[in-house]
């Protein structure tokens, strides 16, 4: 038979077995056999290609240059900077990318995929121009109570971009609000349109952040601003997000994802492994005291010592040229 109506947006199970169904009409098309004078290879030859193309019109676009082979739905993912950059896009367009369980178990799967390839030094993380991420979505947490968010551990899987041993780069436009505020500051460095807007709102909700935003917002732009904007729900634009430190460069919009390829390209030409011990320093800044920060940051040079990159490095300034880094 032919291959039944598909959706808009065919799950990715769904994509995989349009694809098994096209693969065994073609099989079968080239196996089928004459019977007094009819055959059905006609009927199977016409239905492979038809079921090809109607996943093709249907299924979520994506480049598949990042060659992890999967199949997103709320992602656009591709590589840049001659594959040195990866670059990840949600994109939920209607719920101007509200973040759904769905969405961020993609993400995760995504950021594994970039973390396990050996060309890529950086990860750039993006939205739309209207909006990063406009939060969590609240459809789907509605329903909820506290047996199911506290026995499942909801949200427990939303900070693998936390985790990432690779630099993280958020790029911003719109709005970053909620849970999109916190994803943001999950990464190592947020670039920002000059419209985008930041905030926790969830007091407005009758709720509190749960994905970092009471915690890394502090650490960010301190106590009083981060209560301010945790008490109230107001939101802040670039250009205060900037100046209170949340964000790194405030540029035009239609620059800002160039900007952060620009930046995540310049850090991938740098010995991975030793990005990796710089990023993990830096962070342990915001769980240890200065004492213990100092040790761990002696320990972790003292190891560079012990890979070809530092001695490649050093050797590449004194005899004046461009050092050729191996990643080890």
């Amino acid at each position: 038979p032919l291959p039944p109506p598909i959706p808009p947006h065919p799950s990715p199970t769904l994509a995989r077995m349009l694809c098994r169904f096209a693969a065994c009409a073609a099989t079968a098309a080239a196996r089928a056999p004459v019977r007094r004078g009819v055959t059905s290879a006609p009927l199977l030859a016409t239905a492979a290609p038809l079921a090809v193309r109607r996943l093709h019109a249907s299924a979520p676009q994506r480049s598949d240059s990042d060659g992890d082979g999967q199949l997103y739905e709320y992602l656009l993912v591709d590589k840049r900077a001659d594959d040195t950059v990866g670059l990840i896009q949600l994109n939920r367009p209607k719920a101007l990318n509200a973040l759904c369980d769905a969405l961020m178990h993609e993400l995760a799967s995504a950021l594994d995929a970039f973390e396990a390839d050996p060309k890529v030094g950086a990860v750039v993380l993006t939205g739309s121009e209207k909006s990063f991420a406009a939060g969590a979505d609240i459809k789907e947490m509605l329903p909820r109570n506290f047996v199911d968010v506290y026995y499942g551990n909801f949200l427990g899987h939303w900070d693998r971009a936390a985790s990432v041993r690779k630099p993280l780069i958020a790029a911003v436009n719109g709005f970053a609000l909620g849970g999109g505020c916190e994803l943001a500051m999950m990464c190592d460095i947020i670039y920002a349109g000059e419209n985008a807007v930041f905030g926790q709102p969830e007091i407005l909700l009758g709720t509190i952040p749960g994905a970092g935003g009471t915690q890394r917002l502090t650490h960010a732009i301190g106590k009083s601003k981060a209560m301010e904007l945790v008490l109230t729900g107001d939101k802040i634009n670039a250009e205060t997000a900037e100046r209170a430190g949340l964000v790194s460069k405030v540029v035009p919009v239609d620059q800002l994802v160039d900007e952060a390829i620009k930046c995540g390209s310049k850090i991938a030409k740098s010995s991975k492994p030793i990005v990796a011990m710089a990023k993990e320093s830096v962070n342990k800044a915001y769980e240890l005291s200065l004492a213990e920060g100092l040790r761990y940051e002696k320990r972790l040079f003292h190891a560079s010592f012990a890979t070809e990159d530092r001695r490649e490095g050093m050797s590449a300034f004194a005899e004046k040229r461009k050092p050729h880094f191996k990643d080890q």
